[in-house]
């Protein structure tokens, strides 16, 4: 059984950390600030957020999965 609250909320999380890793990579090392494009950074970013929130909860993501059980191994006698 899927837990949507749980799903929804470490989805929206993934998304979130997607886009900031995205728009601090957008903005290109050594440009000063006034010549960052924030425009098309934002854009990008945006454009990131949604494809990781369309991934995780279309192929659901590891965390919300539950955990097998380990079976023990048979005793070696």
């Amino acid at each position: 059984m899927i837990n949507w609250k749980d799903l929804i909320i470490k989805s929206l999380i993934r998304a979130f950390r997607t886009f900031l890793q995205t728009f601090c990579g957008s903005i290109t090392v050594g440009l000063l600030w006034t010549e960052v494009q924030w425009i098309p950074a934002l854009s990008v970013s945006a454009v990131a957020f949604v494809y990781s929130l369309a991934m995780c909860i279309c192929g659901g993501i590891p965390e919300t999965e539950p955990v097998p059980v380990q079976i023990e191994p048979p005793d070696e006698e």
